[in-house]
């Protein structure tokens, strides 16, 4: 209860806009989770009604906590959660602390797939079909012969897609430890059903690489604007080639100052986005001009995984002019950078405290930065081993 009341005021303290929300919301949120939770475990409670609410966030949390005594605390876990996902924000997140695994971390080995946005939410824009991206080396997947461009027709029966509309319920089945694949191979039309039991796999701390796509023109991969990661691509140019190809392609972000250190390797005294409180003036981001420039020619591959600190360095790319985007659309996952709040159980809240814009002050939430060419790759790319990105990027050369 205690850690739910520390939530409930860490959100209308510290949230972007926390001090003017409704309290009577989040607590109605959490009340309905708290109760459907108690229910799906045939623990519901004949005296448990909502109290009623004032407004008042001090009266009404002190009305709301008599009302359910010591809590039940799976069904607090729930409450938490709610109240969390109740904001519709993709940055804001409570994260609960997790068990070291003991002979290192497990899972399927399926890290990417072709509907993901910006993260596990499956893309309300994907379109059929859904197909595997990434596959970790050694895994229980690749030892299966799972491999990049498989195409995902059910699991555990559940269809990936009904109609032309994504099935978000698909997630479900690889929560479970075990899943029941129906697989089809682009290349030769094969359909087959594996059972995939997760085991050991290893991860890869992420790197940059880099290499030589034609004379004057270098391909480098950032999967994350993680610390550091600038740096490290600015390394990788050190040669100042005529065009470089920087694939932002499944990187899901991380921090704004890795972005407007390299953009400063690409212009200088330019407005990267704005940071807005929700009251007073929003603060502009800027390049680092402390890094000396390339003088190279830009082409940036994004697509629906390109999110958060990703998309606030592809829109500083398209409306500063600085280069030019391929692929297609990105997450429209950048609300906010999260700050975040450690609540007594040891878990934390991630909550954004101010809002996103782009250099032009447009909103990217939830919309994404459009491509100036459209270059999608398809399950049977993957699986031929084609890119359309870079061939569009050399085309474009």
């Amino acid at each position: 209860m205690n850690t739910l009341r520390q939530a409930y005021f860490c959100v209308l303290d510290n949230y972007y806009s926390g001090p003017a929300m409704d309290s009577k919301e989040l607590l109605k949120s959490a009340f309905a989770a708290y109760t459907q939770d108690l229910m799906r475990r045939g623990t519901d409670r004949a005296d448990l009604r909502l109290p009623a609410l004032t407004g008042n966030r001090d009266t009404d949390w002190a009305a709301f906590a008599k009302v359910l005594g010591a809590g039940d605390p799976a069904a607090l876990r729930a409450a938490i959660t709610s109240m969390v996902a109740g904001l519709h924000d993709n940055h804001a997140r409570w994260v609960r602390p997790t068990p070291s695994q003991e002979g290192g971390p497990t899972g399927t080995g399926i890290v990417g797939v072709s509907a993901q946005q910006g993260g596990s939410q499956l893309d309300p824009a994907a379109r059929p079909p859904m197909f595997i991206t990434r596959v970790l080396p050694g895994s229980p997947a690749a030892k299966a012969d799972i491999r990049a461009g498989d195409i995902i027709v059910k699991a555990n029966g559940v269809p990936a897609f009904i109609g032309d509309t994504v099935n978000q319920s698909i997630l479900d089945a690889f929560a479970s430890g075990t899943v029941r694949l129906t697989l089809k191979r682009p290349t030769t039309g094969r359909t087959r059903t594996v059972e995939l039991k997760e085991g050991p796999i290893t991860r890869q701390p992420p790197a940059v690489t880099s290499k030589k796509l034609a004379d004057g023109v270098t391909y480098v991969q950032l999967p994350g604007f993680y610390e550091g990661a600038a740096d490290q691509v600015i390394a990788k140019l050190r040669d100042k080639p005529k065009v470089v190809v920087l694939d932002l392609r499944g990187n899901g972000g991380g921090s704004p100052r890795e972005v407007t250190r390299l953009l400063g390797a690409f212009a200088h005294g330019k407005v990267t986005s704005y940071f807005c409180p929700l009251k007073g003036d929003c603060v502009p981001n800027r390049t680092d001009d402390s890094v000396p420039l390339l003088d190279s020619r830009l082409i940036v591959l994004t697509d629906r995984g390109c999110a958060s600190a990703c998309e606030d360095f592809s829109a500083a790319v398209k409306d500063n002019g600085l280069g030019t985007l391929v692929g297609t659309r990105t997450a429209g996952a950048v609300s906010g950078p999260s700050e975040a709040y450690l609540l007594d159980d040891g878990s934390a809240m991630l909550l954004p405290k101010v809002r996103h814009l782009g250099p032009a002050r447009e909103i990217i939430d939830t919309i994404g930065v459009p491509v100036d060419h459209y270059a999608p790759t398809t399950a049977l790319d993957l699986a031929t081993g084609r890119d359309p990105g870079v061939a569009k990027a050399l085309a474009l050369v």
